[in-house]
């Protein structure tokens, strides 16, 4: 038996790259886990068939973020394959390229409905359907740490996120729940295809202790451990997954 065994999972954002191994790690530990994803039903699809093909059980659901009544239509769509969840994963995000003169009011109003809104009020509609001495992860980024000015409005949203996860861990820890955010670097995912240029990947890994970029498994067995019974005494953190990037700064 897994670590989750007996438990369900919601992640968000799950049919592809930090998302989909996420899942497929919670799933791989027993949990039921619904993969939620926006528009690519084909690879919510095969996030589900690996998860099942090792032995798990999944559904894949649908619904866009940053929209108005975006929580409330992906927890009918949730509600529809199961009664209640113990692990909750706010992994949906959208990037936000630019200095501060080149982003447009649209573009920051797109980049926090959907990194910083959307887990908000998920979070809000969930509550009831959270069962006490559940888990909830919430994905930031390794650009709160240091200053990146090309991704500013991105990284403020994810200061959003972070300050977020201490104010819920405070608020529902009287029910159990433990509420922690991880932190990732530079990921290798297909939403970085630069990385196919071996230069820019080194430079990407020379940010690294280990010389070497992230992947996709590094950061769900982070989430895996904060999901599971191990991680009951551990709230309020912000756990970096970067492999030390930017240590020597």
């Amino acid at each position: 038996m897994g670590k989750l065994t007996g438990r369900t999972a919601l992640v968000t954002g799950g049919s592809r790259g930090i998302g989909r191994a996420i899942a497929q790690r919670l799933g791989s530990e027993g949990a039921l886990v619904g993969v939620h994803y926006a528009s690519n039903e084909a690879a919510a699809k095969e996030t589900v068939t690996a998860i099942e093909e090792a032995g798990g059980r999944a559904f894949a659901i649908r619904a866009e973020l940053g929209v108005p009544g975006d929580a409330d239509a992906l927890w009918a769509a949730f509600d529809a394959h199961a009664d209640g969840v113990d692990v909750l994963v706010n992994n949906a995000g959208v990037a936000g390229p630019g200095r501060i003169h080149e982003v447009t009011e649209a573009d920051y109003d797109r980049v926090f409905a959907v990194n910083a809104k959307a887990p908000f009020f998920i979070v809000q509609k969930g509550l009831d359907r959270l069962r006490d001495g559940g888990r909830i992860v919430n994905v930031s980024s390794g650009v709160t740490k240091v200053a990146f000015p090309d991704m500013t409005s991105y990284a403020a949203s994810k200061g959003a996120v972070e300050v977020l996860t201490l104010t819920l861990a405070q608020t529902l820890g009287a029910r159990g729940i433990t509420v922690n955010a991880v932190s990732p670097g530079t990921i290798e995912t297909d939403i970085h295809p630069w990385m196919a240029i071996p230069e820019a990947k080194a430079r990407a890994a020379a940010f690294s202790v280990f010389d070497r970029v992230g992947q996709p498994g590094d950061v769900a067995d982070v989430v895996a451990f904060l999901a599971s019974d191990d991680a009951r005494w551990v709230t309020g953190q912000n756990i970096d997954v970067s492999g030390g990037s930017g240590l020597g700064i």
